[in-house]
């Protein structure tokens, strides 16, 4: 179907936090863009008609972290793979981080990544460029040239940078050109050669442990380096109860400082690694019961703006040594709307702040014109039932990676449609509508 194809989503349940809608109404779609929302254009003539009743029709949504594998672990997954499964788990924009091979840390990786993506034409690509050369940590990157071939953002991954001067040169120069800085906290010092948090479930399983402060700390040296440079700092993956604290007094005191929380850290803590589940070897680790119970407090204040999947496709061998050889990660596209639906069962949060949370709230916080229905913005679009009751199956994941702890559990509310640019790139019994 193409772009230029006019569609119309009759009697669906609209839900467009940016712009306060929550109402039955119908949804119009000329050449990938919105045409009109509720009453129909003059002379309107409609190609494909999508009956939405009994469903919630929202923006697609946006993921501030999803691993493609590609370039360089194409035998793991590839862009295209990734994208299928993310139309199908109603997501159009992924955000994806610069570990790849090679780094994203020059003009030509971005370019080759999103041409590779618009080949795709399932979901919008951003690249997140690397801070430092190589991912090394010592030399900046060309942040700007980045930022013109299309990065949204500059991290350094999950590498440390070489020192805290280092770091507060990469955030002045980012400072200086208007740059996001995705920081995950975390002092390798402290974090050692940890593999679990650090407490009673590590001591008993004889894990080496991550202790919270190993966040703590970063963060609060991240947010003095905030305050000093300026910079807009992103907290990428937070974990614990005192680092969700530290970030709220700093909005308070008007830092330019936001925060994303992967999905699984929502709903599952360190007693889930009891049996060794490999799954469940991840970074930042699970924690305690009140880090989760912490963090669900901060989303709902809104300290934490974005739920994120974290995605992280794994070959199914790079979980089946014993726990600490295993990689860590989980492949999460396929929960990150289901999980975020549970919250809303589990009365964490309203319905269209939860939907705002993996929509409107990850746009923001990078910029981006996404995650929002209003006249004129791309026609991208999740259509979900949120009374169908379905069972995680491992072998119907439609990643390329099936690392995943929630195999087996129920959830409720299940995508039907996604659109991308105003074309259906999924749709029931055609993962290939395009």
């Amino acid at each position: 179907m193409s772009a230029s194809t006019t569609i119309q989503i009759l009697g669906g349940r609209l839900i467009d936090p940016a712009n306060g809608i929550d109402r039955i109404c119908d949804l119009f779609i000329l050449n990938g863009k919105i045409a009109a929302v509720g009453d129909r254009p003059e002379g309107f003539d409609a190609h494909h008609t999508i009956d939405a009743s009994g469903q919630i029709v929202c923006p697609g949504l946006v993921d501030l972290s999803a691993r493609m594998r590609e370039p360089g672990q194409e035998h793991i997954a590839t862009i295209s793979s990734e994208a299928s499964a993310a139309a199908k788990a109603g997501i159009t924009t992924l955000c994806c981080p610069p570990d790849t091979d090679p780094v994203i840390d020059s003009p030509a990786v971005v370019t080759l990544m999103v041409r590779r993506a618009k080949r795709a034409a399932k979901a919008r690509l951003l690249p997140i460029g690397a801070m430092t050369q190589k991912l090394a940590g010592d030399h900046l990157s060309e942040m700007v040239a980045l930022k013109r071939a299309g990065c949204v953002a500059m991290s350094n991954g999950y590498a440390p940078l070489a020192n805290t001067l280092v770091e507060r040169r990469a955030l002045e120069y980012a400072a200086t050109f208007g740059i996001t800085a995705i920081l995950r906290p975390e002092d390798r010092h402290l974090r050692n050669n940890g593999y679990a948090h650090e407490g009673p479930v590590s001591a008993r399983l004889g894990l080496p442990g991550i202790p919270e402060a190993a966040e703590s700390v970063a963060v609060a040296r991240d947010l003095a380096l905030a305050e000093h440079t300026g910079c807009r700092i992103h907290f990428h993956l937070l974990s614990s109860g005192t680092a969700t604290r530290m970030i709220e007094q700093a909005q308070q005191q008007r830092l330019p400082v936001t925060a994303n929380v992967a999905a699984h850290q929502l709903h599952l803590t360190e007693m889930d690694i009891e049996d060794f589940d490999s799954n469940c070897h991840l970074n930042p680790p699970l924690r305690s019961l009140a880090d989760r119970d912490a963090l669900r407090l901060a989303l709902a204040k809104g300290v934490i703006g974005a739920i994120c999947s974290d995605h992280q496709p794994l070959k199914d061998d790079a979980k089946e040594a014993p726990f600490p050889s295993t990689a860590t990660g989980m492949s999460g596209l396929q929960t990150l709307l289901p999980l975020t639906l549970k919250l809303v069962d589990e009365g964490v949060l309203p319905l269209a702040d939860a939907i705002a949370r993996v929509t409107c709230g990850p746009a923001d916080i990078l910029d981006l014109p996404y995650g929002r229905l209003q006249v004129g913005s791309s026609a991208d679009i999740c259509i979900f039932d949120p009374n169908e009751h379905w069972v995680l199956k491992k072998d119907e994941i439609p990643s390329a990676g099936h690392n995943t702890p929630f195999i087996g559990w129920e959830f409720q509310g299940r995508v039907t449609h996604t659109l991308f640019e105003g074309r259906i790139v999924f749709q029931p019994d055609s993962s290939t509508a395009a």
